[in-house]
């Protein structure tokens, strides 16, 4: 299984809260309405931040995870015409793509 795991720096100009909302509310529900995600994509979270105590502040606004079966999975979800017509132009919307970052694993369930 491949995961990919974007780590988000949110669009300029947009609060902590608009990030979310946007990320939440508008991307996520977008992403799973195109058919390759159901066809193609086994899992899709997104995660946000928390201010905890004894932690420092957060160094990303947003987490995006994304798991794969094989790489022809992934790479027919990303190059299918609903994801490059209809997902992707959101990305920029709400995502600083220049300072965003992605890491591609191959998960390992320890516990």
């Amino acid at each position: 299984m491949i995961k990919l795991a974007f780590a988000l720096k949110r669009a300029p100009g947009l609060t902590q809260e608009q990030f979310v909302d946007h990320h939440r509310n508008r991307h996520a529900p977008l992403f799973t309405s195109i058919p390759e995600t159901q066809q193609y994509v086994r899992k899709y979270v997104v995660s946000h931040p928390i201010l905890a105590p004894s932690y420092p502040p957060p160094s990303f606004d947003g987490l995006t995870e994304i798991w794969f079966d094989s790489w022809q999975d992934h790479d027919a979800f990303f190059s299918s015409d609903n994801y490059k017509t209809r997902v992707q132009p959101d990305e920029p919307t709400f995502i600083d793509l220049a300072n965003s970052v992605s890491l591609v694993t191959e998960e390992k369930v320890v516990l």
